[in-house]
C-alpha cells in the first residue's frame, strides 16, 4: 500500500510539475517573442511619453497593442504583473519529483556501479545523494560565477555564451562519469533548469523589484538591472528546449546507456540551442535557416553516435555458411536437429536467466521495495510473457540499461546470451 501511494504521489507530482512548467515556458517564450518584435513607434506622443517599442497583435477574437517604455513611465499601475510564481512552482515540484523517484532509492536510480571512476562506482546511497545535489549547486554556482566575471556589464555576452557552452560539455561529461545514465540525463537539464528557476529569483526578479522601487520614489532605475534581467532571461529561453528534451529522455535507454552518452547529451543541448535561435530571430524579423539545419545536423550525428553496433558475428555467419554447403543433405539434416535442439536448451535458459533477473520488478505484484506495479506495465514472470517482449529485453540488457543499477546482479556472461539470444 505504501508503493501505490508512492506511486500516486509521483503522478500528482509530475502532474503539477508539467503543468506548471507548461505555464512558465509558455510565458518565457512569449516575452521573448513580444521583445524580439516590438518596432519603433509610430504615434509622436507615444516617443514622449518614452515608448520604445510597440507590438499590434490579434488573439482569440480581439485586438492588442503591447507599448515597451525605455525608461520609467509617467505612473506604475498597483496591479502590475510580475511573473515568477511558475518558475518557483516548477523547480519546486522537479525538485519534489527528484527526491521521490531517485533520492529515496539512490542506490538504484543514481549510482553508477560501471564508472571508470572507483570513487563514484562504489558511492553509498547517501553519498551520491550528497553528490547529486552538490552537482546542482555548483552547476549554479559555476554558471553564476561565469556571468559575472566575464560579462557583469552585459558587454560580452557572446564570450560568455562560448563559456557556458562550454560548461555544458563538461557538465554532461560529468554527469555521465557519476551518475547512472538515466540520471545524468536529468540531472544535466536539472542544472540548466536550477540555472533558470535561480536567474529568475536572484537576479531577474530582485532587479525588477529595484527598479519599480526607485520609480515609485522619482528616481533614475538603474539600467544595469534591466541589462541583467534581460541577459539571464535570453540565457533562459535558450535552456529551454534542451531542458524539456533531457527531462523526457529517461524514457529513451538507447541515449543514456551509449558509451558515448555525454555526446549525444551534449549534440542535443546544442541542437536545442541552435532551434532556439532560429525563432528568436524569426521574432525579430530575420529568417536564418541555416540554424534550424545546423540542429538537425547535430540530431542526425548523435543518431549515427547512438547507433547500436550489430549483433552479428559476420566471421561465424561465414563459417557456417561454408560448412553447411560441405555437408550431405543427410548431415545437413542432422546438423539443423542438433542445432535446434540446442538453441531450444538456449532460449530456454535465456528466459530463465530473464526471470530471474527481472522479475523482482517486472511483476504483477512486484517483491522489490518501491514497486507498486511493473515498470511500465511489463510483466516477466513466465516464459511466454519474456518471450513476447524478446527484442526489447535484448537491447536494454545488451547496453547494460537493466537491470537498473544491476540490482540483480546480472553477470556479463549472462548479458552475452541474452544479447545473442535467439529464440
Amino acid at each position: 500500500m505504501e508503493a501505490y501511494f508512492l506511486d500516486f504521489a509521483n503522478l500528482l507530482l509530475r502532474w503539477l510539475h508539467v503543468i506548471a512548467a507548461i505555464a512558465w515556458i509558455g510565458e518565457s517564450i512569449y516575452f521573448v517573442m513580444l521583445d524580439n518584435s516590438l518596432r519603433s513607434p509610430k504615434a509622436d506622443e507615444d516617443k514622449q511619453k518614452g515608448v520604445f517599442g510597440e507590438m499590434w497583435a490579434v488573439h482569440g477574437g480581439g485586438f492588442y497593442h503591447n507599448q515597451k517604455y525605455a525608461s520609467a513611465p509617467a505612473k506604475l499601475p498597483e496591479d502590475l504583473h510580475w511573473s515568477f510564481w511558475k518558475s518557483y512552482a516548477t523547480w519546486l515540484s522537479g525538485f519534489a519529483l527528484f527526491v521521490l523517484l531517485y533520492m529515496a532509492n539512490p542506490s538504484f536510480y543514481l549510482v553508477n556501479p560501471g564508472s571508470d571512476w572507483e570513487w563514484a562506482a562504489n558511492l553509498s546511497g547517501w553519498q551520491a545523494n550528497v553528490v547529486a545535489l552538490l552537482f546542482l549547486l555548483g552547476g549554479w554556482v559555476i554558471y553564476n560565477e561565469l556571468c559575472k566575471r566575464i560579462s557583469p556589464n552585459m558587454d560580452r555576452d557572446g564570450i560568455l555564451s562560448l563559456a557556458v557552452a562550454v560548461m555544458m560539455v563538461v557538465v554532461a561529461y560529468l554527469s555521465t562519469q557519476i551518475f547512472s545514465g538515466r540520471a545524468a540525463f536529468l540531472l544535466t537539464g536539472a542544472v540548466m533548469a536550477t540555472a533558470m528557476s535561480a536567474n529568475v529569483f536572484f537576479w531577474i526578479i530582485p532587479g525588477q523589484r529595484r527598479m519599480v522601487k526607485a520609480m515609485k520614489a522619482g528616481e533614475t532605475p538603474n539600467p544595469l538591472d534591466g541589462k541583467r534581467g534581460k541577459q539571464r532571461s535570453v540565457h533562459n529561453t535558450y535552456f529551454t528546449l534542451p531542458v524539456v528534451l533531457l527531462m523526457i529522455s529517461n524514457h529513451y535507454s538507447f541515449a543514456y546507456s551509449h558509451d558515448l552518452a555525454w555526446v549525444i547529451m551534449t549534440l542535443f543541448i546544442f541542437a536545442g540551442a541552435l532551434i532556439r535561435q532560429f525563432f528568436v530571430l524569426m521574432h525579430a524579423g530575420q529568417i536564418k535557416p541555416a540554424y534550424p539545419a545546423a540542429g538537425v545536423v547535430l540530431i542526425l550525428v548523435a543518431i549515427w553516435v547512438g547507433a547500436p553496433a550489430s549483433s552479428v558475428d559476420d566471421e561465424a555467419t561465414t563459417a557456417s555458411a561454408e560448412t553447411s554447403s560441405a555437408v550431405s543433405e543427410t548431415e545437413a539434416s542432422e546438423s539443423a536437429a542438433q542445432v535446434a535442439a540446442s538453441d531450444g536448451r538456449a532460449a530456454g535458459h535465456a528466459e530463465q536467466i530473464v526471470i530471474d533477473r527481472c522479475a523482482q520488478c517486472h511483476a504483477e505484484s512486484p517483491s522489490y521495495d518501491g514497486f507498486s506495479a511493473p515498470p511500465a506495465g511489463v510483466v516477466l514472470e513466465t516464459p511466454e510473457q519474456v518471450l513476447r517482449q524478446v527484442e526489447q529485453i535484448k537491447q536494454v540488457v545488451a547496453n547494460g540499461y537493466m537491470p537498473l543499477g544491476n540490482v540483480t546482479q546480472m553477470t556479463d556472461e549472462e548479458r552475452t546470451e541474452i544479447a545473442n539470444w535467439s529464440p
